[in-house]
């Protein structure tokens, strides 16, 4: 029986990781988790799903106990910008498609076209929130979609699996600040931290990890390890050598730049969602938190250099960069074979990452965590759970890689060699008979990646019709059926959204009442 568990590694990954189990085992299960005060974190895992409400419900945290100490904010969408190279956005929002007569919104408005407004604005209600920067819930506390449960139930301990519903927003939160949270609540939890220097990792006689020996405190040993050093890989890389697998042939950017950026909310108003603006050679990141951004650009090394994409980042930001320190980070693009090895689990940056476009990043860990848990073994090598989980892990990642690869293949831009490259480069087994459908169709169940990644189909329609790569004709049955269902539909999304405009106060002004 697993009874002991040892985590190399803190940040956001190690400390979700050891909250999580300990919320779950309690102290049936010993968690241990070491770190190196010496080596830094990545810390610009700022943007997050709505899945990870999951995460602090199951904790037992409310908004009210976390954000504040995390300067977060809430997010709504995902709003892209200059991706078809004419300087338009639209945004992608955590909100499905609404029906009329058995057929999506998305149809009905690329039947019933010409149109005056953007689809995302005739078909959804969260664009208009976005636009005038409102808060999601009222100054009560109440979410604007009463039928939603709301997260800050603590008696309600769900995973992302029970999510049944779209839950209509996410968190911008700092990641540095968020695991220093964790810290202490993982001790609050039972949990042992051990602050100090890995200097060695030993194997037994089997191959499996023995104990990791640290340069004070000794060897630590455990039933499980979970290896949460980021890129490095420490554990499930150097020392098991489980080989990784580079998605790069089809995700090409591997480099990173980021600034953290002082704002004035109370003059600026604060957004309810992450920018993602295409550049000439990758895009920028913008995150709103309370009282800076984080913003970031995001390139391809083989169309830019570090001090190429530096400059572009302090000129798209303007004199507001001029004292920011910048942050350079290489990123490692892909997955391992196998994230659990022997009596090891790779968790978060170590196990797989996917470039930062549509803030996988926490998804991943969270899908992880929550994975580990479902497949708890007896033993720590068992072979049938560990491959349970690896098949898993693995469709998660390589579905999101294929999400992301729709983005910048169907981005209508062909004005740099960066982007004139998207139309030559590889696609992923199974995405072109896809693509082709989606010629015909949106996206529908029956159409997209078949396993579990975290997006569904209205995602797809989202970036096919803001990307500028909508069907050639409307779906055809639409023709036969009378449009006045839809037509009403339609009215009613622009009157709810003029609704909640008025009636919710803005981002800013919430979380300065709420949460200060």
């Amino acid at each position: 029986m697993i009874r002991s568990v040892v985590i190399v590694g803190g940040g956001t990954a190690g400390w979700m990781t050891a909250t999580y189990l300990k919320a779950t085992f309690g102290d049936r299960v010993r968690v241990t988790l070491v770190e190196s005060a010496r080596v830094p974190t990545i810390g610009v895992g700022e943007a997050t799903f709505s899945t990870v409400r999951h995460f602090f419900d199951y904790l037992g945290l409310a908004e009210e106990e976390w954000m504040p100490a995390c300067n977060a904010s809430y997010k709504l969408a995902i709003r892209f910008e200059n991706w078809r190279g004419n300087g338009e956005h639209f945004y992608h929002p955590f909100e499905r498609l609404r029906t009329a007569d058995g057929f999506t919104l998305a149809d009905w408005w690329l039947r019933l076209g010409p149109h005056e407004r953007r689809f995302d604005e005739s078909c959804y209600v969260l664009p208009a929130l976005c636009e005038a920067k409102r808060a999601p819930k009222h100054l009560d506390g109440t979410l604007f979609e009463r039928s939603l449960h709301d997260g800050g139930d603590r008696a309600r301990r769900t995973t992302m699996f029970q999510q049944d519903t779209q839950f209509p927003y996410a968190y911008h939160f700092d990641a540095a600040l968020l695991a220093e949270f964790l810290a202490l609540h993982g001790a609050d939890l039972g949990v042992r931290r051990v602050l100090d220097d890995v200097v060695e990792v030993r194997r037994d006689e089997r191959g499996d990890i023995s104990e990791v020996v640290t340069w004070e405190h000794g060897a630590l040993t455990g039933d499980l390890y979970v290896d949460c050093t980021g890129f490095r890989g420490l554990l499930v890389n150097k020392t098991l050598e489980e080989p990784f697998e580079s998605y790069q042939d089809v995700l090409p950017n591997d480099r990173a730049v980021a600034l953290r950026v002082p704002v004035d909310g109370a003059q600026d108003g604060m957004a309810p969602y992450t920018t993602a603006t295409a550049r000439d050679a990758g895009w920028i990141w913008t995150i709103p938190l309370y009282g800076r951004i984080g913003t970031g650009y995001v390139y391809a090394s083989d169309f830019c250099t570090p001090e190429e994409a530096e400059a572009e980042l302090r000129a798209f930001v303007g004199p507001r960069a001029a004292d920011a320190e910048a942050n350079h980070i290489r990123m490692r693009v892909g997955r391992n074979r196998r994230s659990w090895v022997r009596n090891c689990v790779a968790i978060g940056l170590s196990s797989g990452f996917v470039e930062p476009l549509e803030s996988t990043g926490i998804f991943f860990i969270q899908h992880g965590i929550e994975q580990l848990v479902r497949h708890w073994p007896d033993r720590a090598d068992d072979p049938h759970l560990a491959r349970g989980y690896n098949e898993s892990v693995a469709r998660c990642l390589d579905g999101v890689r294929e999400f992301l690869v729709l983005h910048y293949k169907a981005a209508t831009r062909n004005d740099t060699p960066y982007w004139k490259a998207t139309e030559e480069r590889a696609l992923p087994d199974g995405m072109a008979e896809r693509l082709q459908l989606w010629e015909s169709r949106l996206p529908s169940d029956s159409s997209v990646h078949p396993y579990y990644h975290g997006f569904e189909p209205y995602s797809y329609a989202v970036m096919l019709l803001g990307l500028g790569r909508p069907p050639k004709h409307p779906h055809p049955a639409l023709g036969l059926l009378d449009p006045g269902a839809a037509r009403a539909a339609f009215a009613e999304v622009r009157r709810e959204a003029e609704r909640l405009v008025a009636a919710l106060p803005g981002q800013y002004e919430y979380l300065t009442h709420r949460m200060r």
